[in-house]
This record gives C-alpha cells, structure tokens and sequence, in this order.
C-alpha cells in the first residue's frame, strides 16, 4: 500500500494529513514534503493529522521526531490528532506523547493553537 500526504495551510499552521501507510517506503518523501513546507512556508505550527494512517514503523517515528525538532528549533509547536488504536500504541510505546500534544481531532488541536498563536 502507498501513502498519500495531503498539505493544508490555515493561518500559521500546517495541516499535514496522512492516509496509507507510513514506512521505509514512503518516509523520505513525507520527510521532504513537511520540511519543504516548514522550511519555504508561512506556517509556524504543525498539526499531524493520523486518521487515515493505517500503519507506521520507526522510520515514521524517525519522520515525525525530526519534523518536531525542526519546529521547535524554529519556535513551533506539533500536535498529532486522530490517531488510530495501531499507531496510537507505537507512539506511546515510543515515548513520543512525552513530547507531542494529542488532541482527538483537527479542531481541537486548532482551538489550542489560537491561544499559542
């Protein structure tokens, strides 16, 4: 299966939604596709909208670490929402949610950038 990356900018913040399955296969072209948005956009914050991610290895983890500290070295802020069970499970094993907001879905995670932006 492949993975489709859908990109939305709204205000200061990248939507980024995923559907498929995120691994080695399809990591490298996620990874350029947020970072040239991050890099070349307008967009301080990043919402990583996983409802439609059906699968995720440690090279997605790879992925989203990065992308996290690239924002954060920038001043931004990610919030992953709508994360199925499957992927749910990888990031909290991951100790990821140690570091990202969760939220249940892309309009409370926007509600809670108003306030930061």
């Amino acid at each position: 299966m492949s993975l489709n990356v859908d990109l939305e900018h709204y205000r200061n913040v990248l939507i980024v939604r995923l559907q498929g399955e995120l691994d080695h296969h399809t990591a490298d072209a996620v990874r350029h596709k947020m970072e040239d948005a991050i890099i070349h956009g307008t967009s301080d914050h990043v919402i990583l909208s996983l409802k439609e991610l059906l699968f995720m290895d440690s090279s997605g983890l790879g992925v989203i670490l990065g992308r996290y500290k690239l924002l954060k070295a920038r001043g931004g802020k990610m919030i992953v929402c709508d994360v199925n069970p499957s992927v749910y499970r990888l990031l909290e094993m991951s100790g990821l949610f140690k570091i990202l907001t969760i939220h249940e879905n892309e309009r409370l995670a926007l509600s809670s950038l108003e306030v930061v932006s």
